[in-house]
């Protein structure tokens, strides 16, 4: 395989080891943004998740601001934000804000799972009803509030997302299952497929996206990344041990069992 025209990138959820505070993993990301912008890395992406001791990273939008002042040239952006936790609205003047503030570096990357427990989910934002339709529309206000427009009757006619800048963010859509890889394709939209979290069907989902691919006035043309594990150590044996803690993570979750932080 030809790997020349790969490009690397970083999706982090800033992982609580055992031993270490919550304070001491969002200094570890920190720390690793800047090392990976100095490696000459693509994009550097951090993830919503609630309720859990395990990860530190709960607003992307809040951590993205700091990340992208404190490196250069990567694309800072959320992997993702769990669309359905949220006002789309905010989520519009939130990364119209950081746009703003870093023209041309900022990437939304949204899914359409809570990110968290339906309990948490239900408090996070007690009108979510877990419907496909209402993510859907959630997508199409989105692009009108990135657009300062709206159909007739409609608020998006009424209500301007601000601050009104010039440049939008690049839109990304998160899937496991390929489901939003569709949805991708349908708004122009980046399409990023979770291997990580399932590692089967991932070619047939991007080919789908990119057969059924509708150019927008954001991306003329199919954008993919895939997002995966990389074990990187000059210790066979380190790797051996992180992977085997990860496929007992994994498991466990599956289980519905809890889950403690490793070194």
């Amino acid at each position: 395989m030809n790997t020349n025209n790969i490009r690397l990138s970083v999706l982090d959820q800033s992982p609580i080891r055992k031993g270490v505070t919550a304070e001491q993993a969002i200094q570890e990301t920190i720390a690793l943004a800047r090392h990976t912008d100095n490696l000459g890395y693509l994009r550097y992406w951090v993830s919503e998740h609630h309720n859990t001791g395990l990860l530190a990273g709960s607003t992307p939008e809040v951590l993205i601001a700091h990340l992208a002042g404190q490196t250069k040239n990567m694309r800072i952006g959320s992997g993702g934000i769990m669309m359905p936790n949220h006002s789309t609205l905010k989520v519009a003047e939130n990364f119209r804000m950081l746009e703003a503030l870093f023209p041309g570096r900022i990437d939304l990357g949204m899914g359409r799972a809570p990110g968290t427990d339906r309990l948490t989910a239900s408090v996070l934002n007690p009108s979510n009803q877990f419907s496909e339709q209402d993510f859907v529309q959630q997508m199409a206000d989105l692009v009108n509030y990135f657009h300062d427009r709206g159909d007739p009757g409609t608020p998006q006619s009424k209500i301007r997302a601000i601050p009104q800048v010039l440049t939008t963010p690049a839109m990304w859509l998160l899937s496991s299952s390929g489901q939003s890889g569709l949805f991708a394709a349908h708004f122009g939209m980046g399409f990023s497929y979770a291997h990580f979290i399932n590692p089967h069907g991932g070619p047939e989902s991007v080919r789908l996206y990119r057969e059924r691919f509708q150019p927008s006035e954001d991306l003329k043309a199919p954008e993919v990344n895939v997002a995966l594990f990389v074990f990187c150590s000059e210790d066979e044996e380190k790797i051996k041990q992180h992977r085997a803690v990860m496929e007992h993570r994994f498991l466990q979750f599956e289980k519905g069992a809890p889950v403690y932080p490793v070194n």
